[in-house]
């Protein structure tokens, strides 16, 4: 059975005078899965998820947005909802009235019950009637979320929605990402927060320069091909140092600030060599208590293939 996809983009390109914005992307989001979006400033991710929202059309290329083609409208697709740079809110009305607005804006009438429901899915029922001029940037983000969600999208397309967020409300805009996707609906999230991309996608493209440099699942970015630095802490840190000096494969990495906790051991290996290392110590009776990578799989693939791309956010 061939997989469904909420997105498939082919070929896309997109200039601005004499910036290349977007040049020849492919891009693949499968049905029901968050798929992340990355890349260094200039890279084209915000003129990307404005193509998928209908704020602006490719110059050429073929897109298909739930299964229908895209055409030369500047027109959301039926089914999309989403922001770009930040929510549009008014300021001087409450939580509850900047849906309600918007509920009206886009023929749903009153829609009460959705509006309550949206605002407590965000966490935002306590303050539905206070105004948003007084809201705190993660509040806000989450209101705009809000907005998005009144529609009851197949195709959910976010920039930075946990930009601001404490804690707490950045785990509960996951939960309902998560629930979102669990329940058949595609989100689409662009962030500089690798930490965040890595909790809730299953999938992730790459931008650089406006070009794609990897897109796949996140797992065929955990260093399978690529040596990694990993935390090692152990109940033995000596008998661990001297087990890691011994093993090919394995380099103990003192050029650390984190080196300065000596029950810390930094190693920089491959997969395979770290599972061997890993054995060794439990053949050896020596407890391992941490075992994690120094820069994430995704933060240190995203550093690879873009660190030469620089320049201005487009």
């Amino acid at each position: 059975m061939d997989t469904l996809h909420a997105v498939r983009a082919r070929g896309i390109t997109k200039c601005f005078g004499d910036v290349v914005a977007l040049d020849g992307v492919d891009l693949d989001v499968t049905q029901g899965q968050i798929h992340g979006l990355v890349g260094p400033n200039g890279a084209g991710k915000t003129t990307l998820l404005g193509l998928l929202l209908g704020l602006a059309v490719a110059d050429s290329g073929r897109l298909e947005i739930l299964g229908a083609p895209v055409g030369r409208a500047f027109d959301a697709p039926e089914g999309v909802a989403g922001f770009v740079d930040g929510p549009g809110l008014y300021p001087s009305l409450t939580a509850r009235q900047n849906l309600a607005a918007l509920a009206r804006l886009r023929g749903l009438g009153a829609y009460t019950a959705a509006i309550d429901e949206a605002l407590d899915q965000v966490g935002l029922t306590a303050v539905a009637d206070d105004k948003a001029r007084g809201f705190s940037l993660g509040m806000r983000q989450r209101l705009g979320l809000a907005a998005a969600l009144l529609t009851k999208p197949r195709l959910l397309v976010l920039d930075e929605p946990s930009n601001g967020l404490d804690p707490a409300g950045k785990r509960h805009v996951h939960g309902v990402l998560n629930r979102l996707a669990a329940d058949g609906a595609s989100v689409v999230v662009s962030s500089h927060r690798m930490d965040d991309l890595e909790a809730m996608c299953s999938e992730v493209t790459i931008l650089a320069t406006g070009r794609v440099v990897f897109s796949g699942p996140i797992g065929k970015l955990a260093a399978e091909n690529r040596e990694l630095d990993y935390r090692v802490r152990t109940s033995d840190p000596g008998a661990a140092r001297r087990l890691a000096d011994g093993m090919a494969g394995i380099r103990v990495v003192d050029d650390t600030p984190i080196r300065q906790d000596p029950e810390l051991l930094v190693v920089r290996a491959l997969v395979p060599a770290l599972d061997e290392l890993v054995a060794g110590l439990v053949k050896s009776g020596v407890a391992v208590r941490e075992l994690a990578p120094v820069v994430s799989p995704l933060e240190a693939a995203f550093l690879a293939l873009t660190e030469p791309s620089q320049g201005a956010d487009r």
